[in-house]
């Protein structure tokens, strides 16, 4: 039996949940410029724990921000078998807010062109991207907002390295292939376990991703295991790693697009970055690493 402190205990802790979850989209938002006066974001609504967040969370800034934007639900409906089509509209029809779901097979099309047991999710991400875009033109979007959180930008970034030989992770905020659309990530700075935390809180109707067949991700699989369990054995570590990818530092490292190293010389002026390559680093232990919460609001 569930007594009523309990009650009362989850109530604070999702309480304090939501705040942090809004607090930090809405620093994401803010540090980039995601979403300006006048904006129409297009939520990007797959059925998963992430967008779910997404839009629950937009919805309430909406509301609560200084400026003024509007929001709109979109759902591709790929025609997967077994997909249960009516989930998304009933949700979205409770919530009162626009929404489309835009139907287009292309599951046919990722099976017939993918060979058999060969992973799908590429071929079926660029066709989803193309009918995204054009969805985001006809409905007159200024902004493309999805669910991706601070988890996936890190995993991106040790993939590329490990498997493309670039550094490279997810922009917060970028502009389209095609120059026509700019796409945000307003989960920038937020845990994919408090994601996961705020759809149990918020019992959101989620829908598995495995209806396709395809095989899972084994590369990316291998990477989110990394680094769990380098936040297992080294807390913070993680924290460090995403706070790098803000603080840059291209003279220190080898890419002459973003350094001139042939023309580089003497000035006579002092170089903050300096050279202390052969410096012993000053680096805090692991246990004095102390990241802050995010204290602004969009």
């Amino acid at each position: 039996m569930t007594t009523a402190r309990q009650v009362n205990k989850a109530a604070f802790e999702a309480n304090k949940l939501a705040k942090w979850l809004r607090r930090a989209a809405g620093q994401a938002i803010g540090d980039y410029a995601m979403i300006e006066d006048g904006d129409k974001v297009m939520v990007c609504l797959s059925g998963g724990k992430d967008s779910f967040g997404l839009l629950d969370v937009l919805l309430y800034l909406r509301e609560h921000a200084p400026i003024r934007f509007d929001v709109v639900a979109v759902n591709l409906d790929q025609k997967q078998p077994g997909f249960p089509a009516d989930v998304l509209p009933n949700y979205l029809s409770g919530l009162g807010i626009p929404f489309r779901i835009e139907e287009q097979d292309t599951y046919s099309i990722v099976k017939r062109v993918v060979p058999e047991g060969k992973t799908t999710c590429s071929l079926c991400s660029r066709l989803r991207r193309g009918i995204l875009y054009r969805v985001a033109t006809e409905l007159g979007a200024t902004k493309i907002a999805l669910g991706h959180h601070r988890d996936d930008i890190l995993e991106t970034l040790f993939l590329n390295m490990f498997f493309g030989g670039k550094m490279k992770a997810m922009s917060p905020k970028l502009v389209t292939d095609d120059g026509r659309h700019v796409v945000i990530r307003p989960l920038a700075y937020v845990r994919e376990r408090d994601l996961e935390a705020w759809a149990e809180v918020r019992k959101f109707p989620i829908i598995p991703c495995n209806l396709c067949g395809s095989q899972p991700n084994l590369q990316r699989t291998q990477v989110k295991q990394m680094l769990r369990d380098w936040e297992k054995r080294f807390p913070g570590r993680i924290e460090t790693l995403f706070r790098s990818l803000a603080n840059v530092v291209p003279s220190h490292l080898m890419d002459r697009q973003l350094h001139d190293f042939v023309h580089l010389a003497a000035t006579g002026q002092p170089d903050p970055d300096g050279d202390t390559a052969f410096d012993a680093e000053a680096f805090p232990a692991p246990a004095q690493v102390v990241v802050p919460w995010p204290t602004r609001m969009l």
